[in-house]
């Protein structure tokens, strides 16, 4: 993948309205009023309660601005919008819920797309709707293959490109984030970008610092090697399938 590419796709999807004269496609979940897990008879105030298994995560999904904080209330890490930079809908990965004692959920511990990677925060409830996800990506880079799930069940295998070693794909827990489609889906992208609330460690310099995707390609010969700027690049048949069912908070998983 040239260097340029990454920049050109995020830029230009946030002057156009999305990958360069490009459309959205919005998350598919609407609104969960609570997130519902085992049940809870009893509710002590500000107990943090873990969300999602192995079959099913849940996204946030800003309502109009939402505040992230270190802790419930107290130090602010970051804000957002309804929409993010490239005039997607604003989405954050729930990792649990705090609940108040009248077991109503307060606030929900998030993953933000923010650096560095991995970073988490809390959101008050009343500012953002929760829905399920029940997809969730496994990227293994030694292997140089993904894996989509549906429900804990592998649905899709494939060989994909992965960063190289002066470029890496960075390692841990992320969510999708957002979903772009280029103007020209015969470009480097191919006909989609799964974008993750991941970031380079290396290329810090790039606009927007230098965000991760998976997507497809032009240069198919490279799959299967680690040659990317730190994108996972997926053969353009299968990247089609992987953008259409791994909608905006399908938690992605990187190991080693």
């Amino acid at each position: 993948m040239r260097r340029i590419s990454l920049v050109v796709l995020f830029v230009l999807a946030a002057v156009a309205g999305g990958c360069g004269s490009t459309r959205e496609t919005a998350p598919t979940a609407t609104r969960v009023d609570s997130v519902q897990g085992t049940t809870v008879t009893r509710c002590r105030a500000g107990a943090l309660v873990p969300a999602g298994s192995s079959k099913v995560a849940y996204a946030a999904v800003v309502r109009e601005r939402a505040v992230a904080y270190r802790v419930p209330g107290g130090e602010r890490i970051a804000s957002f919008e309804k929409l993010n930079v490239n005039r997607y809908p604003t989405v954050l990965g729930v990792l649990g819920r705090v609940l108040d004692a009248g077991c109503a959920v307060a606030w929900y511990r998030v993953q933000l797309p923010v650096k560095p990677n991995g970073s988490v925060g809390f959101v008050r409830a009343a500012d953002v709707d929760v829905a399920p996800v029940a997809t969730r990506i496994v990227v293994d880079l030694s292997d140089r293959r993904l894996t989509l799930y549906r429900s804990g069940r592998a649905e899709l295998a494939a060989t994909v490109a992965v960063g190289s070693p002066a470029t890496p794909t960075p390692t841990g827990r992320y969510y999708v984030n957002q979903r772009l489609v280029p103007e020209d889906v015969n470009g480097p992208f191919g006909p989609g970008a799964v974008g993750i609330s991941a970031f380079s460690n290396v290329l810090t310099g790039w606009t927007q610092g230098g965000p991760i995707a998976i997507h497809g390609t032009n240069a198919p010969w490279s799959i299967g090697r680690a040659v990317s700027d730190g994108c996972v690049r997926l053969p353009n048949a299968t990247l089609r399938r992987v953008f259409r069912e791994a909608v905006a908070g399908t938690p992605v998983i990187i190991r080693a």
